[in-house]
């Protein structure tokens, strides 16, 4: 098991080519973010990421009471709470799930800790589609019985007992 290491650890990426890039996580490295850090009041932290190389690149600013340019324009009322965020993260597909298998243990344990821990990107939460999705290798359902409105023939597949359960 590789420690969890405090700070920033870059992308080594791999093309795929027409402009495709990703970064290598294996069973020895995953890249990483440095550790979040709320900004100060009046101030905001962006990360971006673009085809030019760009990996999660962070940069802060400051907040402007008026700022009167030509462009886009984002207006903020920090008086207004419309909604409540619970948190951040992905999905879980049969695809992610059948190649986060075919990776050797270690790779796996590496790769969850970037998406999931402290010292990766805190994902907590995650959502699993019920049944088969446009990433499954076959379509299923739970219960292709007619009329079986008491779901007496309701059954979980192999690919949700293997890789979502």
């Amino acid at each position: 098991t590789l420690p969890c290491l405090p700070g920033a650890r870059p992308c080594i990426p791999k093309d795929f080519g027409h402009g495709s890039l990703v970064c290598v996580c294996n069973a020895t490295y995953c890249d990483t973010l440095d550790p979040l850090v709320l900004p100060a009041l009046g101030s905001y932290v962006k990360y971006e990421s673009t085809k030019a190389g760009k990996r999660l690149e962070r940069s802060e600013g400051r907040f402007q009471s008026s700022l009167h340019t030509p462009g886009l324009l984002l207006t903020l009322n920090i008086s207004t709470l419309y909604q409540h965020v619970k948190g951040f993260g992905g999905s879980l597909s049969d695809a992610a799930a059948m190649n986060i298998l075919k990776l050797s243990q270690p790779a796996q344990d590496n790769l969850l800790r970037s998406y999931f821990s402290e010292s990766g990107i805190e994902y907590n939460l995650v959502r699993v589609p019920m049944a088969c999705s446009d990433f499954s290798v076959r379509p299923y359902s739970y219960d292709d019985v007619p009329n079986d409105y008491e779901l007496k023939h309701f059954r979980l597949v192999d690919e949700d007992v293997r890789m979502k359960v």
